[in-house]
């Protein structure tokens, strides 16, 4: 595990625990919640049609899927393009700002399996 000591606002064990700066709280705004996340997994493969990513993440519902594809939208992560046919057609990709999270998402996904693997060899 990586050792906090390096970061200046750890100084030591003994010191206070302040509120959180900033750009934590930025980043929970986009990414927080249960769904962000997997639409945002989603998305670093391809754009994708809404039925795509519906049938894509397991348990969304279709009103959680458009809260959080509106608010990603709103904060610049995913744009939504209507292409002008019959039947409408509406794909959802990210923007050149939500492609640099990459990393962050893959991060979590290399940790989760870390998690996993440690998880399923410490059970009896």
């Amino acid at each position: 595990m990586e050792n906090m000591t390096n970061d200046p606002e750890c100084e030591s064990a003994a010191a206070a625990l302040h509120e959180p700066p900033p750009e934590i709280d930025a980043t929970l705004a986009v990414l927080g919640g249960k769904w962000k996340i997997l639409i945002l997994w989603q998305l670093t493969k391809r754009p994708c049609r809404f039925n795509e990513l519906r049938r894509a993440i397991a348990g969304v519902s279709q009103h959680m899927l458009t809260t959080h594809l509106r608010e990603l939208e709103s904060q610049g992560i995913v744009s939504r393009k209507v292409f002008a046919e019959v039947p409408p057609r509406v794909e959802y990709a990210l923007t050149d700002h939500g492609r640099t999270l990459d990393t962050v998402i893959r991060t979590l996904a290399k940790w989760g399996r870390t998690h996993l693997a440690r998880s399923s060899s410490e059970k009896p």
